[in-house]
């Protein structure tokens, strides 16, 4: 996830995150990555319904800078998690309306590469309030925000990571993998 310095992941609904994009060249590698070990993406509604035509759409432009992105999340499995949603409108997608926790340790226990979450940061903070992250990759931007969306805020009590990884970037940006305890 990318992530300010001051540990926020957006400003808020209308974050378009050009903060994010200004080094992907930089981070492609990792990010090309974590997509290849994984083969499931997991999504909150409120960002499926942008994020999934995003990809689809990059998908017919082999000259757009994100287009080997956009065939790795398309070609992944998504499970969108909505209590609203009846049927996906878009391919390859799965929705989950059960009780989170069920559904995620309902999906670890399937065979198949890792999981990987994408967003949106409500939906990650909750993942991470119920415990259910295993590993923690977080881009740390160089740019403090000084407001926007956090991950870490539904937590009650403090959670200790174990640092697994650390990537440095010419841009600044810092890779940081951490293991949850």
């Amino acid at each position: 996830m990318q992530t300010s310095i001051d540990g926020f992941v957006s400003t808020g609904p209308n974050d378009e995150q050009q903060w994010v994009t200004w080094a992907l060249d930089e981070i492609r590698p990792q990010v090309l990555d974590l997509l290849d070990s994984s083969d499931t993406i997991l999504i909150g509604k409120n960002l499926a319904e942008g994020y999934v035509p995003y990809w689809l759409d990059v998908v017919t432009r082999p000259d757009d800078s994100m287009y080997d992105i956009g065939c790795r999340i398309v070609d992944a499995k998504k499970i969108v998690f909505t209590k609203t949603m009846i049927k996906p409108p878009w391919p390859n997608t799965a929705l989950a309306a059960g009780p989170l926790a069920d559904e995620i340790q309902e999906l670890k226990m399937q065979s198949g590469k890792d999981i990987i979450v994408y967003g949106g940061s409500s939906f990650v903070a909750s993942l991470i309030k119920e415990g259910l992250i295993d590993d923690y990759h977080l881009f740390v931007n160089p740019i403090a925000l000084g407001k926007g969306e956090p991950i870490f805020n539904k937590l009650n009590n403090w959670k200790k990571l174990k640092l697994k990884r650390t990537i440095p970037y010419p841009s600044g940006i810092v890779m940081l993998t951490y293991e949850s305890l």
